[in-house]
């Protein structure tokens, strides 16, 4: 049986199907999340995109990204290009490829900044103090020196954008202060070139943001209190704008170990090949660039804020200082960081 409906209620029901074709179009598309294990540590991707990305091809994406990343830089497999260059003991030219020479020209120009207390060679002392096999071994002073004697970034000559050379045989680099913040990156790029614009991209804490959440909510990063065996946070980063913002932490109280009441951080100044003393726990650096954030962040906690702010002020490196003051912590921010736009800490 038909029923005749008056023009007006006809109206009226037409308006609200279009209301509620309209409000399903514009809902706000729901996050999307990608995580897992790598290079030592876990992974943690959350993104958005209005536009169709599918999750699975964009995962398998983001693991071939990091095999690729891991044979070129991993310090812990032989066949990596970085330890085959290792373990060639001579003087010879070597192809490392495009990456790894850039990752060591900008690690060269950040040492020269911090006056050569960040440096990539220090490899030979790290594994002296027993950092890399967490077995804790203070060196005598005849050990340290003779050490020491194979540790210089002048003794790596960059020939081309593709070819490194030693100026002693038995030269060794280690990239992962530089090259988490690189793998950080470039997992950025792969979801960039699947068109994602709106992510969060997250390797062992250190991480990029860009765009917003859903709805046009910022991101939201908290930088952790740096007290060892506390979980807390220290500040809340809020990131209120489009462009990539790299947020990158170092802290001496991490990886350390303690003997006679004195502690070790695995922090060596390569100066003198030593962990060091002064009383900064943590340094966190926003940058747009996520390599030079993780390698400032080890550069100045090596200097410390008495030397590291200065530096950071110099360069335009917006940096935060965590120095402990007894049990009381205190806050250094570099003026760079007070200047920051688009992001508001509390």
């Amino acid at each position: 049986m038909f029923i005749a409906l008056p023009a007006r209620l006809i109206t009226l029901l037409l308006l609200q199907a279009l209301l509620l074709v309209l409000t399903g179009c514009t809902r706000a598309p729901a996050l999307q999340t990608i995580e897992g294990f790598a290079q030592g540590t876990t992974y943690h991707i959350t993104w958005w995109s209005a536009e169709a990305v599918d999750n699975a091809i964009l995962q398998q994406a983001v693991t071939e990204r990091f095999a690729e990343i891991d044979s070129a830089l991993s310090g812990y497999r032989p066949d990596s290009t970085i330890e085959q260059f290792n373990s060639r003991l001579d003087t010879d030219p070597h192809p490392v490829g495009k990456e790894i020479v850039a990752l060591v020209e900008m690690a060269r120009a950040i040492h020269r900044a911090s006056r050569g207390c960040y440096d990539l060679t220090i490899k030979p002392a790290f594994d002296l103090w027993g950092f890399r096999k967490d077995e804790f071994t203070p060196p005598n002073a005849d050990a340290l020196q003779q050490t020491m004697a194979r540790v210089g970034m002048d003794k790596l000559i960059t020939l081309d954008q593709e070819r490194l050379r030693k100026t002693l045989p038995d030269l060794q680099l280690d990239l992962a202060s530089i090259g988490q913040g690189y793998s950080v990156g470039q997992i950025a790029a792969v979801l960039e070139q699947s068109g994602v614009r709106d992510y969060l991209v997250e390797i062992g804490g250190e991480l990029q943001t860009r765009g917003h959440k859903p709805g046009n909510k910022p991101w939201r990063v908290a930088v952790e209190k740096p007290i060892v065996g506390e979980r807390k946070v220290e500040k809340i980063i809020t990131v209120d704008q489009t462009t990539p913002l790299a947020v990158m932490t170092s802290g001496t109280y991490r990886h350390y170990f303690d003997q006679d009441g004195v502690r070790y951080s695995h922090i060596l100044d390569a100066r003198n090949g030593s962990p060091v003393q002064h009383n900064t726990l943590s340094v966190t650096v926003l940058n747009a660039d996520p390599t030079a954030a993780d390698a400032w962040t080890t550069a100045l906690l090596c200097l410390g804020v008495e030397a590291g702010k200065p530096v950071a002020d110099q360069h335009g490196i917006a940096a935060l200082f965590i120095t402990a003051d007894g049990d009381a912590l205190q806050e250094h921010p570099s003026a760079p960081w007070q200047q920051m736009q688009g992001v508001q800490v509390e």
